[in-house]
């Protein structure tokens, strides 16, 4: 995100570059940079006649060439934005030429998103020299929820530990699906409020009570009578509660709390940064680690794999999501507290 303040920044003091190279895995910060320059560079009479988009499916390098070596009219510069840039993948060698003598009242943003130009070639150490090399790098689940917070604090909201991770589990790490319903609850929660699990149930239609955020609290504590209770609710709602996201969440769960075995430091500091996760939640690892130790975890784990493979259909045919959600639950607590 700072990177990306740089960039907008160094716009707006009319430090622009001739070329911009947006792209990466992550297409929300390549698409908010475009459109940002889409609509910051000229002004609104200027467009009409100076900013072009192109999209790579259907031109060329050298007609995307032939265009940036325009002179704009009535203007200071012209913009040219390729969108869907990646569909040049095998010809973008052929932008060397032009990036190592760009048209100067030319500002050419390239969108290549999904793919990343290798450090190595030629062009990208052409375009680094005259324009600006921008990567959008895909974010860890772990790193999500640090987003959003940010995001939304620059807004002038605030957003609970569990509501944001409820968002992350229920929209996964798509930052533009998540970017979406944080707009929706903008327009109803007055700004400088904080965002918490009932906003999002009755906004987004995720429930607080029933999520995989829940049952792996309830897992962790050992509660069967709440675990058995979600699980319940999810063979009801299987298109919302999908078995793989579960069993993901649980499988992750697990394999941090054999990392929190090995540790030799259980301080919250120390087992937030070795676990990547928010120190609000190293409490329910604590308690885990009480209910489960190292050699359950290990077991748990191993059958935890089990139950993913029977889920993808291997090795068990006609098996209801509700029937291995209680095999799920049942490898999970079968075994004593303490081994």
């Amino acid at each position: 995100m700072d990177e990306v303040k740089k960039i907008v920044n160094d716009i707006k003091a009319g430090n622009i570059k001739p070329i911009y190279f947006l792209m990466g895995e992550e297409p929300y910060y390549v698409d908010k940079i475009a459109e940002y320059m889409e609509r910051s560079i000229l002004t609104e009479e200027e467009r009409g006649f100076n900013q072009m988009v192109i999209y790579g499916k259907d031109a060329t390098v050298d007609e995307i060439v032939s265009s940036a070596k325009r002179y704009p009219m009535m203007a200071e510069r012209q913009v040219i934005i390729v969108k869907e840039a990646q569909h040049l993948s095998r010809t973008i060698d052929q932008l060397e030429a032009y990036a190592l003598n760009p048209q100067p009242t030319t500002v050419l943003v390239i969108c290549y998103k999904y793919k990343k130009l290798d450090k190595r070639k030629k062009v990208y150490k052409a375009i680094s020299k005259t324009g600006y090399i921008f990567e959008s790098k895909k974010l860890y689940e772990n790193q999500i929820g640090d987003w959003i917070r940010k995001v939304l604090a620059g807004r002038k909201y605030s957003i609970t530990p569990k509501a944001a991770q409820m968002l992350v589990e229920f929209l996964g790490t798509d930052l533009g699906k998540i970017n979406n319903e944080l707009e929706k609850l903008q327009l109803i929660i007055p700004k400088g409020e904080e965002i918490t699990p009932k906003h999002i149930e009755e906004n987004i239609g995720i429930s607080k009570d029933y999520n995989n955020f829940e049952l792996r609290k309830a897992i962790g504590e050992r509660d069967i009578v709440k675990a058995t209770r979600i699980v319940t609710y999810f063979a009801q709602n299987p298109k919302d509660n999908p078995m793989v996201m579960t069993i993901s969440l649980l499988y992750s769960f697990f394999s941090q709390l054999l990392q929190y075995h090995g540790l030799k430091d259980h301080s919250k500091g120390s087992v937030a940064s070795a676990l990547k996760v928010n120190p609000y939640f190293v409490g329910e690892y604590q308690t885990a680690a009480r209910n489960y130790p190292m050699k359950q975890c290990s077991k748990i784990v191993t059958q935890l794999r089990a139950i993913d493979v029977k889920s993808k259909g291997v090795g068990a045919v006609n098996i209801s999501q509700a029937d291995l959600l209680k095999e799920l639950l049942f490898s999970i607590f079968n075994s004593p507290s303490r081994v």
